[in-house]
């Protein structure tokens, strides 16, 4: 089932999201409609705060929107290491007709548990690294608006408020 993607600035996208304790039948059916709702929304990665749930998961397909070859699901996130800079043009579901250049890191290692409770421990670089800072970046509160110019920032709270 496709979920509503909620919109900057929602409390729920400014907010630390809480770990998880353990997977649940119910968190399993999520991680599914986040799937589903990541690849309809043409998106490559997506955290659950997007949809509304306060919690720190993420879904990412570094070769979407199209093709979906490389799904991976992460609970309770950790970047442990990072090392390079780069500079990032992104977008954001969240953060309809934004884009803007953010600051990552070009190498980072990440530690996190899979939906069948296994730790993952990768390290992950270019694109694929972006995509997961990005979304680690929701489970702790910060939008792509929140790390753009206070300019930049004011022009698009006007339009969006025009949403609203």
């Amino acid at each position: 089932m496709k979920l509503e993607i909620c919109r900057w600035p929602e409390p729920v996208l400014a907010a630390e999201a809480e770990p998880i304790e353990k997977v649940t039948p119910e968190l399993k059916e999520l991680i599914e409609n986040m799937i589903e709702t990541m690849y309809e929304g043409d998106g490559v990665g997506l955290a659950a705060p997007q949809v509304g749930e306060s919690i720190r998961l993420i879904c990412v397909d570094q070769t979407g929107p199209k093709e979906r070859g490389d799904l991976m699901v992460m609970i309770n996130p950790e970047i442990t290491s990072c090392e390079g800079s780069v500079d990032s043009e992104e977008g954001c579901l969240s953060c309809p007709e934004f884009t803007g250049k953010v600051k990552r890191s070009e190498k980072i290692s990440v530690k996190a548990v899979d939906p069948e409770g296994k730790e993952i421990c990768m390290e992950a670089e270019g694109y694929l690294a972006v995509i997961i800072q990005h979304e680690v970046d929701h489970l702790n509160g910060v939008t792509i608006v929140d790390r753009s110019s206070s300019l930049k920032k004011a022009m698009y709270r006007k339009k969006a408020s025009k949403w609203a």
